[in-house]
């Protein structure tokens, strides 16, 4: 099998940028007023991983625990403050600080797990291996506990009255709250799940993709994946369970009522 690595140079990379013109004609021609969204995109993506790309040549040719924990806790700040602005005036103190716990903690159970338990990274703090890793399970994170409150602001709201009806009738917060619960976590999970069922026949995922055209063996590709998505699985479903079962007290108030903000 040939292992050799075809390099992309600057005019190839720039020909691909000829589906950026296709799409722009596209709105056009169809009258979608998108312009300006798909020319900030396209340069954010570009300013951003030219960025990151140098920067992660730098690290993980100088690796150090300390610049590699800053660099985790760099992504997961952002993870929070993302969001953070996505709920801008919808999301209670209480409620933030819940999601300011459970996001970074789900994350880095399932993050360390995968480190020394299942990949054994020596050592450990190996950029080259954290860095990567910990960017797909934070985003995941962060997209399943999004899904999760928007799927619990919503659902509260809805259900107002079945709430108040359950608690006149004798139901715990928490009984009164199971099934905005199981809902708000099925919610979360069901886009990594269906990712799940997809992957191999429908699509080969990105880090499967990446390492087979850097040359890596596609029996070796398929391992990491595999271990990849159960620790990506691992921290949606920690950050969210965390986020819902400390979340949905805060709709209630010291004497188990439901709280009028809604």
């Amino acid at each position: 099998m040939n292992t050799e690595i075809i390099e992309l140079t600057h005019i190839q990379v720039l020909l691909g940028y000829v589906f950026i013109l296709l799409v722009f004609f596209i709105l056009k021609r169809q009258s979608i007023r998108r312009e300006k969204e798909l020319f900030i995109a396209t340069l954010r993506m570009t300013l951003q991983l030219v960025l990151v790309g140098y920067l992660l040549t730098v690290i993980i040719e100088n690796p150090h625990p300390l610049v590699t924990f800053a660099v985790i806790t760099v992504m997961l700040g952002f993870a929070v403050f993302t969001v953070f602005r996505k709920f801008k005036g919808r999301l209670s103190p209480s409620l933030k600080r819940v999601a300011l716990f459970a996001l970074p903690s789900g994350s880095l159970i399932a993050l360390f797990y995968f480190i020394f338990a299942v990949i054994r990274v020596e050592p450990y703090y190996n950029p080259q291996y954290f860095i990567p890793i910990a960017g797909m399970i934070v985003g995941n994170s962060m997209t399943g506990i999004t899904l999760g409150i928007h799927t619990m602001l919503t659902r509260f709201t809805d259900k107002k009255e079945a709430v108040m009806e359950a608690l006149h009738l004798g139901a715990t917060p928490m009984d009164a709250s199971r099934d905005i619960v199981n809902d708000s976590f099925d919610a979360a999970i069901m886009p990594t799940l269906n990712n799940m069922l997809g992957m191999g026949i429908i699509f080969l995922p990105g880090m499967m993709t990446g390492q087979i055209l850097a040359g890596v063996s596609p029996v070796t590709s398929i391992l990491y994946q595999i271990g990849v998505m159960l620790g990506i699985l691992g921290g949606v479903a920690l950050s969210t369970y965390f986020f819902l079962v400390l979340g949905y007290r805060t709709f209630f108030n010291s004497e188990a009522q439901l709280k009028t903000m809604l």
